[in-house]
């Protein structure tokens, strides 16, 4: 069996031309589980192979994802040099995304490997597979397809990649494929009682109170079909958290009965942070990130935008407006 009979021979091309290079795997800005496990995965295949590999962030690794860099070689882009090294890129839809401070030092990506259907296709190679729930699965259907070696370590890495990619395999991107390649992970080693502690039973008091932060400022629009949640300029100084705490809140506006898309809304310095969810694929929340330099999946959209909420806020409520509008009109 191929899981992915397309992809998985480019990919063997892709590593076999890396020989006696050395690569910097590189992912997306404010890192999560599927960003960082393909990092980690992804550069221990390559250094099984005898490929010279680290992985290289611009932001730090997050506090609940730090035991998945303990047996690899991880650096913060600051601190990195770039001299002799070539560059592959995971889960990351646009060369933007990989930050201000890195994207100017780093070469021309020689492989660009993703999930989301807005990647521009800035690399060399790009092996793209739009329907998969995450990179991480994605890197799991060309491990096994390929025969590159899938250790404990490895296997933490990409189960975690795909469980924190499809909300713990709730969300729309999860297919059987998605159990299938699961269940060889846990095969290889998956250590699901230390995955699950560190990822879901380790919240900061500061978290919960970025949380409380949250849910008080959720308002519901359009009878009631979008939840929208702020996080104002300066929230996360005034309650000592960090900026990787907000991951996971949009959820909370989504998941409440009869909305249809939720969203998260961060202003940090005259500068837009939003996340989109929805409850169907059909509401196409990445078109309407598209429009604000974002982009993602139909149901899972992020965008980056300079302006305040103030003024941001009803524009894009009025984008999602007329996206929900078209949705009625074709159904």
């Amino acid at each position: 069996m191929s899981y992915y009979p397309n992809t998985s021979p480019q990919f063997k091309l892709l590593v076999d031309s890396l020989a006696g290079k050395k690569i910097a795997v590189i992912g997306h800005v404010r890192p999560d589980g599927d960003c960082i496990g393909s990092q980690v995965a992804l550069c221990r295949a390559l250094l099984s192979v005898d490929i010279e590999a680290v992985c290289v962030n611009q932001d730090e690794v997050p506090g609940s994802l730090e035991f998945l860099v303990e047996n690899t070689p991880f650096y913060r882009g600051a601190d990195f040099d770039f001299d002799g090294w070539d560059v592959v890129t995971v889960d990351c839809a646009d060369r933007k995304r990989i930050g201000a401070d890195v994207g100017p030092r780093a070469p021309k990506a020689i492989g660009n490997i993703d999930h989301h259907i807005s990647n521009t296709l800035y690399g060399e190679t790009n092996l793209i597979e739009g329907t998969s729930s995450a990179t991480g699965e994605i890197l799991t259907g060309f491990f096994l397809d390929c025969g590159y070696k899938i250790d404990a370590d490895t296997a933490n890495a990409l189960y975690v990649g795909i469980a924190t990619d499809t909300g713990q395999f709730r969300f729309p991107s999860t297919t059987k494929h998605t159990f299938d390649l699961a269940g060889v992970l846990i095969d290889c080693g998956v250590d699901l009682n230390k995955v699950n502690l560190e990822l879901y039973e380790r919240e900061s008091f500061s978290r919960l109170e970025l949380m409380q932060r949250f849910l008080k400022s959720l308002e519901l629009h359009f009878d009631g079909r979008v939840c929208v949640g702020l996080l104002e300029d300066g929230v996360y100084e005034a309650v000592g958290a960090k900026t990787e705490d907000s991951e996971g809140l949009v959820d909370f506006a989504r998941s409440i009965d009869g909305v249809d898309i939720g969203v998260l809304l961060e202003e940090r310095a005259g500068k837009i942070k939003g996340s989109l969810r929805a409850k169907e694929k059909k509401y196409r929340v990445d078109e309407i990130a598209k429009a604000y330099n974002g982009g993602g999946h139909a149901a899972a959209a992020g965008l980056n935008y300079e302006s305040t909420i103030e003024v941001f806020l009803p524009e894009l409520l009025e984008a999602i407006g007329d996206q929900i509008k078209k949705v009625d009109s074709s159904s």
